[in-house]
């Protein structure tokens, strides 16, 4: 299994806006790419933003590939996910999941 690993902070008044977004529309989304694994939502209020990881889990590469793309490092950050955040990271980090604990 892969872990996919991405950060974007918000402002503060942007916060619950994008979190409502992720919950609502954008980590249900994908649900429907073959290989999803399930993902994760933390959140972390810092000096003067909000930090948001998503964690999202894959079977394989070629399933992160039907997800983002060929260049799948590449974040995935719709247009109105876009206008909520005030920075993010333009790729995403992989990891081989080692183990796994609920």
């Amino acid at each position: 299994m892969i872990s996919r690993l991405w950060h974007g902070w918000t402002t503060r008044e942007n916060a619950d806006a994008y979190e409502r977004l992720l919950r609502a529309e954008i980590l249900p989304g994908i649900h429907r790419v073959r290989g999803f694994k399930g993902a994760e939502l933390l959140r972390r209020d810092i000096e003067h933003e909000v930090e948001f990881v998503t964690i999202t889990r894959f079977d394989s590469v070629e399933a992160l590939k039907e997800f983002a793309g060929e260049d799948y490092e590449v974040a995935v950050v719709p247009p109105v996910a876009r206008k909520l955040l005030s920075r993010f990271d333009a790729r995403s980090a992989h990891y081989e999941t080692v183990f796994r604990l609920d």
